[in-house]
């Protein structure tokens, strides 16, 4: 009886359930064009989607990167002259700083390679 009931099975069967229960709902649902509109899904090409997609993950991620210097300049800042926080908070910036020109090198190639397909595709 504890094997029928443990983490996995219960996982699976919560997953399960997540899937079979919204399908069954709309079995009735006219699923036309119409339905579509409605819920947000739009008509739009599926460049522009993957483009906006990757604008806004290295938009996530370039904050992310200026959270991490932030949080190394504050780390500096209330070091009250202890050379091993001064030091960690320094790594901490170096290490959000070169993130910061990973993200910003990522899109610019990004960038670069978004507007090479649109001009070859016109």
């Amino acid at each position: 009886m504890k094997k029928l009931f443990n983490k996995t099975n219960l996982i699976a069967l919560l997953m399960v359930v997540t899937l079979v229960v919204p399908t069954l709902a709309l079995a009735n649902a006219n699923l036309g064009l119409d339905t579509a509109s409605s819920i947000g899904l739009g008509n739009a090409d599926a460049k522009n989607v993957v483009v906006n997609l990757i604008r806004v993950v290295l938009g996530f991620l370039g904050l992310i990167a200026v959270v991490i210097i932030l949080i190394g300049g504050f780390m500096w800042m209330t070091a009250g002259g202890n050379e091993d926080k001064v030091t960690k908070g320094r790594k901490y910036i170096i290490n959000g700083v070169i993130g910061l020109v990973i993200v910003l090198g990522a899109f610019s190639i990004a960038t670069f390679v978004i507007s090479q397909i649109n001009g070859a595709i016109r």
